[in-house]
C-alpha cells in the first residue's frame, strides 16, 4: 500500500464525517432555539445553502488539483457531488413535506407561478441523472466519453443553483453574488485550461508539404 492510498483511507471517513457536520449543527440549533422566528424557512434555506456549497466544492476539485498537483483529491469529487445531491434532496423534501404538506396541486402551481422555484426544481432535476450515474458501474456502462458528456451538466446545475439563490433573495443579494463570483472563477479556470490545451495542439496544416 503506497502513501497516497494510506492518506486517502484516513481522509475519506474524515471528509465523510465533516460533510455530515451541517446536520449535527442543525440538530444543535433545533434543540437550543436557534432556528429563529420561522423554523421551516430557516431549515429549508439551510439545506439549500449546503447543497450549493457542496456543488461548488465539487467543482473546485479540478482547479485545486491542477494548481496543487494533488491528484488524489479527484477521488473525493464524487463524494462532494453526492453530498450536494443529498442536501438538495433534503432541501426539496423540506419544501414538499413541511412547507406544502404534500399538496401536489399547490406545489405544481408554485412551480409555475414562482420563477425561483421553477429554476430550483429544474436544478434538482439536473442533479438526479448525475447522482444516478455516479457509480463505477454506470461509468463502464455508459462509456467514458458519454459519461463525461453527461456529467458536464454539473456546470448547468452550478449556474442554475446560483441563479435560483439570487432570485430567491428579496433584498440583500451580497451572498448569492459571492457564490456567483466563486462559480465564475471555477468555470473560468476550466475555460483558460481548455484554451491553453487548444493552443498547444498542432494545426492540421502544420507539417504538410506546400502544394506545388
Amino acid at each position: 500500500m503506497n502513501a497516497d492510498t494510506r492518506i486517502r483511507r484516513v481522509l475519506k471517513p474524515l471528509v465523510f464525517a465533516l460533510a455530515l457536520t451541517p446536520l449535527a449543527l442543525l440538530a444543535w440549533k433545533a434543540t437550543h432555539g436557534g432556528l429563529g422566528a420561522h423554523p421551516q424557512e430557516f431549515v429549508n434555506r439551510f439545506f439549500g445553502d449546503w447543497a450549493l456549497r457542496f456543488l461548488l466544492i465539487a467543482l473546485a476539485v479540478t482547479p485545486v488539483r491542477g494548481l496543487t498537483g494533488w491528484n488524489a483529491l479527484a477521488r473525493f469529487r464524487r463524494m462532494f457531488g453526492l453530498f450536494a445531491f443529498f442536501y438538495a434532496c433534503l432541501h426539496v423534501t423540506s419544501y414538499v413535506a413541511v412547507d406544502q404538506f404534500f399538496d401536489w396541486a399547490a406545489i405544481g402551481k408554485d412551480i409555475v407561478k414562482r420563477n425561483y422555484i421553477t429554476v430550483g426544481m429544474a436544478t434538482f432535476l439536473v442533479l438526479i441523472p448525475l447522482a444516478a450515474t455516479s457509480t463505477d458501474g454506470m461509468l463502464r456502462r455508459l462509456g467514458g466519453p458519454r459519461w463525461k458528456k453527461l456529467h458536464r451538466l454539473v456546470y448547468v446545475a452550478g449556474v442554475a443553483g446560483v441563479f435560483h439563490f439570487y432570485m430567491m433573495v428579496k433584498a440583500d443579494v451580497r451572498e448569492p453574488l459571492i457564490y456567483a463570483a466563486i462559480l465564475a472563477v471555477l468555470l473560468g479556470y476550466r475555460v483558460v485550461q481548455r484554451l491553453k490545451r487548444a493552443a498547444k495542439r498542432p494545426r492540421k496544416s502544420e507539417g504538410r508539404a506546400p502544394a506545388v
